[in-house]
């Protein structure tokens, strides 16, 4: 797949027509509304930009036109990286994101989208959904007029892209790493100079050398930003995101001025892509694997293991740091991740992972 292949134009879907039935007349009297929802990623952009398009149109087709969502990608609007403030500002609506592009605003915000050696995106889910993540999540939102939906799923992410073979830690210091979140925190206690930067400026960056290497996604992201090129050595699996989740953020004022049925619309359309996405990353990854394989002579590696060591000592110094935080709404998300963390992964770790293991070596068709 050619890295530009997911910039061709993709049309927005219309609003829907309004009926003369008297089912539509409490509508009409509502008014039609349209909404702009900014986002992070290039347009077309396979499971993230795609899922964000896909979640503006299932609103718009769900409430009958009655809110339509305009989804502009990536710098159509605002820089990538400006997509919350644009909402906070009021310059739009919507965005769509990942919530630890946003730490400098609360370093509370990074627990909603992956952790080092933190939880899986399906424990994820359950943290937030069961046991009080969403409303520590919109406690810190509130300070920013603002409320989070998860909206997406990557599943367990690629470890990233390298010029050269790593052998140990030694070969991490001054590695100049693209890469956000905790897990950038991470690579730092190893010694890598870590950046972040939005999807479609890290191939150039690669190109020309600002980095040595670069973390994204997974494969179906990652062959089609092209990192390909520049870096063979693509190592697995990422121990700093376990399980990526993104999130749609809304005007918190203008979504609570909604009737209660579009509210819900929002709310249920984001949980549904939220399957929705991760089931894209679970058929598409292992096939663009399978591509950067075979067509483009990619290296498949392990990290080995005094790097995975080390970097799970400096997640557990970065999370004791977070449960000791001054800030007490940061503390409180440390608190309340870990105490969920450790009843879900009783569960993977218990049943799931014992499958896994069993199906691995026993069960070849």
């Amino acid at each position: 797949m050619d890295r530009r292949s997911f910039i061709t134009k993709a049309g927005l879907a219309g609003a829907a027509a309004a009926t003369a039935s008297t089912l539509a007349a409490p509508a009409i009297a509502q008014g039609n509304q349209t909404w702009r929802m900014v986002t992070t990623w290039p347009k077309n952009f396979p499971g993230l930009g795609v899922g964000a398009q896909r979640l503006g149109d299932r609103i718009t087709a769900a409430s009958g036109g009655r809110l339509t969502i305009q989804v502009y990608s990536a710098g159509e609007l605002v820089p990538p990286l400006q997509s919350l403030d644009a909402v906070i500002e009021g310059s739009a609506e919507m965005s769509h994101g990942a919530a630890y592009y946003w730490q400098n605003k609360s370093a509370g915000l990074s627990f909603f989208t992956g952790v080092p050696y933190g939880m899986t995106s399906r424990e994820l889910s359950g943290w937030v959904r069961y046991l009080g993540g969403q409303e520590i999540w919109d406690e810190i939102y509130d300070q920013f007029g603002v409320q989070g939906f998860l909206s997406g799923d990557t599943g367990n992410q690629a470890g990233g892209w390298f010029r050269n073979e790593l052998t140990g830690v030694s070969d991490i210091q001054g590695l100049r790493f693209r890469t956000p979140g905790l897990g950038g925190r991470v690579w730092e206690k190893l010694g890598a100079s870590v950046t972040n930067m939005a999807a479609g400026e890290i191939f150039q960056a690669l190109q020309s050398g600002t980095l040595d290497a670069a973390e994204f996604v997974g494969p179906y992201n990652d062959l089609a930003l092209g990192f390909y090129q520049i870096a063979k050595n693509y190592y697995f699996p990422s121990f700093i995101e376990p399980g990526l989740a993104t999130e749609l953020v809304v005007d918190k004022a203008k979504y609570q001025a909604l009737p209660s049925d579009l509210q819900a619309i929002i709310r249920d359309v984001c949980q549904a892509e939220y399957d929705s996405v991760a089931a894209d990353f679970a058929a598409n990854d292992p096939r663009a694997l399978q591509t950067l394989v075979n067509d483009h002579g990619v290296q498949i590696r392990q990290f080995p293991d005094e790097i995975l060591e080390a970097g799970a000592n400096a997640a557990k110094e970065i999370m004791e740091g977070l449960l000791s935080s001054g800030d007490a709404l940061t503390k409180k998300t440390a608190e309340s991740f870990v105490s969920a963390l450790n009843v879900v992964r009783q569960k993977t770790e218990g049943t799931d992972s014992l499958f896994i293991q069993a199906r691995e070596k026993y069960f070849h068709i």
